[in-house]
């Protein structure tokens, strides 16, 4: 899925998220997702990469990348999550 929070406003962002979690758990079908959105992406994520410039930076659980400073500070601060 590319960008499905695109312009959308938060209740429905958070809808799509939850039938993307369903269809993940409860199908069991691999969801593979492009998103801006990196609070909502990396809490979703089983295996997540940061990407620059078309460069991967970074990889790991999205539990993992959630929890380090470098990608709060330039994914999650100021209020964008």
């Amino acid at each position: 899925l590319d960008e499905p929070s695109l312009g959308l406003a938060p209740l429905i962002v958070k809808q799509i998220f939850d039938v993307i979690r369903d269809i993940n758990q409860k199908d069991g079908m691999t969801v593979f997702l492009v998103e801006q959105n990196a609070f909502h992406a990396l809490k979703l994520a089983h295996r997540a990469y940061v990407m620059v410039n078309g460069v991967i930076t970074m990889t790991g659980t999205g539990r993992e990348l959630l929890s380090k400073p470098e990608v709060r500070a330039a994914y999650l601060e100021g209020g964008r999550h």
